[in-house]
């Protein structure tokens, strides 16, 4: 229960963030950067009655029927939660805390800004095993349908709503537009990289078993053991092997100095683990 109240925290967390970005960075600047929020800043210029907020629920409920169509009930509740989630958000905000004018005149500074504010509210959301939904239905029919890898698919329907601010705002907004997409995913990549910054660590100790023992029973993590003979002395030796996030190997190399500070450690940053205790397979 404690595990999904933060699941639900951080859905929550991170589609305020990306609301943040829609309603005071993109919205009032006419920046359709892609996805749902871009599409809904494009239809709310061309239909002023109704608000951004609105037309992203309306754009939802008609990507989750087509997606219910064309690709069956694959969608997970916490996608469908997160995109709602979102939308609220930005109806929310132009309710309470309505923008007449953009906060700067600087467009590039804002939208750098902005980005990098959805860009890491998105990646928490990636890291719950969600997403806010929008183009990534896009791309998974396509990828379906016309065998387009969905990053592939997720880029392109992005590109085509940038390009289509250029034809309504015009060329200077619909090439910030594509800086905007092109930043988003650089960001995206760099955040969850943060959140799941383990490292993988081979130590070679003549008080292998302390470590062992340390990892084991201490850290609550697992490790593999290797048997290797020196080149030079050709004397057996243990080699561990385990992976461990960024606090616990902080623990690990402040006890291997205390037991062995002529141990020799070797430490590789790891940017996807999958299989058992980590990230699913599938």
């Amino acid at each position: 229960m404690r595990q999904k109240l933060f699941s639900f925290i951080m859905i929550n967390l991170g589609a305020f963030l990306v609301s943040i970005n829609v309603h005071f960075f993109l919205s009032p600047n006419n920046l359709a950067t892609g996805g749902v929020s871009g599409l809904s800043i494009i239809m709310n210029d061309l239909f002023p009655n109704f608000s951004i907020g609105a037309f992203m629920i309306l754009v939802n409920l008609i990507l989750f029927a087509v997606g219910f169509i064309f690709l069956g009930s694959g969608f997970g509740a916490k996608t469908i939660y997160a995109s709602f989630a979102l939308s609220f958000f930005v109806w929310a905000l132009e309710k309470y805390a309505p923008m007449a004018h953009p906060i700067s005149d600087d467009l590039l500074i804002q939208l750098i800004i902005g980005q990098c504010i959805a860009a890491t509210g998105m990646a928490i959301v990636f890291n719950q095993q969600a997403s806010t939904g929008g183009t990534d239905i896009i791309a998974m029919i396509f990828n379906k349908y016309l065998n387009i890898e969905v990053g592939r698919g997720v880029l392109l329907a992005d590109l085509l709503i940038a390009l289509s601010s250029a034809v309504l705002f015009g060329p200077q907004v619909g090439m910030y537009a594509f800086f905007g997409v092109i930043i988003n995913g650089f960001v995206i990549d760099y955040a969850l990289q943060q959140f799941n910054s383990n490292k993988e660590i081979v130590i070679i100790s003549r008080h292998s078993d302390e470590i062992k023992t340390y990892i084991v029973h201490e850290l609550g993590k697992g490790a593999t053991i290797h048997s290797a003979t020196g080149a030079f002395t050709s004397d057996k030796k243990e080699v561990i092997t385990t992976i461990l996030g960024r606090k616990d190997f902080t623990k690990l190399k402040s006890y291997i100095t205390q037991v062995d500070n002529k141990a020799f450690i070797t430490v590789h940053t790891m940017n996807e683990i999958l299989g058992q205790n980590f990230k699913r397979l599938a």
